[in-house]
């Protein structure tokens, strides 16, 4: 019988350790690990969004050619 019981108190101390180290036992580490997910995310976000409108920046004044006959002023042949 006292084996038994020595077994269980072995196993309720490195079940005790495993919780521990586990996530959704131990509200601290999880919460600061889903913190650092979250800016981490949010960083991630906000740069892929720069450099998408740098990607997609307005490259200066192409040169259009216009039509005389669609001007403001038409003019024809």
């Amino acid at each position: 019988m006292d084996y038994q019981g020595e077994y269980h108190q072995e196993y309720q101390e490195e079940l005790q350790k495993v919780q521990d180290r586990d996530f959704t036992h131990n509200w601290v580490s999880s919460s600061a690990f889903l913190f650092y997910l979250q800016v981490a995310c949010i960083v991630a976000m906000v740069l892929g969004g720069c450099y998408m409108l740098y990607e997609k920046r307005y490259k200066g004044k192409p040169d259009v050619v216009v039509p005389d006959n669609t001007l403001y002023t038409p003019k024809y042949k």
